[in-house]
């Protein structure tokens, strides 16, 4: 890792707002660099990356929690992976760190999810001097319309909600896999094969459980408009959310508070469901108001990151299924 690079790469990525904090510490990480030589920027990112790879392994950089379990199952030990999100981070406004710029710039192959859900990558490539493939997992999965806001321009990025969404996904990043390294476009074919009948059990599965909710219950609040690939796809109603928005982070004014709680009351909702990386606090005020349900803390979905290790939503496929038995119980209730 070149010093004069770390420095060029801060003063190129100025506009991204986290790098106002960076200056202040800049010593540090100029020492942690020289401390850590030439090692491997898997020693400052959690990844999947077996260890005593060889040397031609491909350099994956992975974005969100999402895409990178989906490279680790198609890429194996045939590839040295860096994810960037950590998981229960938002994505949609994370802030890059300088050792992510670094990371970005020695890859062979950066994986997003695409859609407008990393609004902070292109800059962060351009700043880093990425020259490697860059694989919109995204491409051909047919997408629900966006909900007008600068995020939703292109549609509503929450794709992986709907497993067949996946196999497209996956399919997109063996593909890029197998044209970046020949030799092993076999074992990349092979481990897509597995991955998609893993995934299609899945896809069944979920419907058969939804289906087993008595249907007038079949309706689904939650945080925000982050499951509307999987409603569509298992025939749920959508009442609607706590943030009407595909991005968490937007502001909630009294009338939508006074909305939700409405239609909660008067279509007979059974529960609420909040969100993992999101605090609780608004959707138990709500379901209170309601006199609702809210499924929250160990029980609260899965929306926009999987969760850590040993976590109910440790892989894409522990969520789905957390998710969906969550939901199935709280919708079956008692009453």
């Amino acid at each position: 890792m070149r010093l004069n690079f770390i420095i060029h790469s801060l003063g190129d990525a100025l506009p991204i707002r986290n790098l106002r904090l960076v200056v202040p510490l800049l010593g540090a990480v100029l020492a942690a660099v020289t401390a850590c030589g030439s090692s491997s920027t898997n020693t400052a990112h959690d990844t999947g990356a077996t260890t005593g790879a060889p040397a031609t392994t491909l350099k994956v950089i992975a974005t969100t929690t999402q895409v990178a379990d989906f490279a680790r199952n198609i890429g194996g030990d045939r590839i040295q992976l860096t994810q960037i999100l950590k998981p229960n981070v938002d994505p949609h406004d994370y802030e890059p760190s300088p050792l992510d710029i670094q990371a970005i710039s020695e890859a062979d192959v950066v994986v997003e999810n695409g859609l407008g859900l990393e609004r902070w990558l292109a800059q962060t490539i351009a700043s880093s001097g990425f020259h490697g493939t860059r694989v919109d997992a995204s491409k051909g999965v047919t997408i629900r319309e966006g909900d007008g806001s600068k995020e939703g321009g292109a549609g509503d990025p929450h794709i992986w909600h709907n497993p067949q969404n996946v196999v497209i996904m996956s399919r997109n990043i063996a593909d890029a896999f197998g044209s970046m390294a020949a030799a092993d476009k076999a074992y990349f074919d092979g481990n897509l094969r597995t991955y998609t009948a893993t995934l299609n059990q899945l896809d069944t599965w979920i419907a058969q459980q939804i289906d087993s909710v008595p249907a007038g219950r079949r309706k689904l609040v939650t945080n925000h408009d982050a499951f509307g690939y999987y409603v569509d796809r298992y025939h749920l109603t959508f009442v609607g959310s706590i943030i009407p928005s595909f991005d968490p982070s937007a502001e909630l004014s009294a009338q939508q508070l006074t909305s939700i709680v409405a239609k909660i009351k008067s279509t007979g909702v059974k529960a609420l469901f909040s969100e993992s990386s999101l605090p609780p606090k608004t959707a138990e005020a709500i379901g209170a108001e309601a006199g609702v349900r809210v499924e929250a803390g160990e029980d609260a979905l899965y929306g926009d990151t999987l969760g850590p290790a040993g976590s109910a939503g440790a892989t894409y496929v522990d969520m789905e299924k957390h998710n969906t038995t969550t939901i199935v119980t709280a919708l079956r209730g008692s009453g």
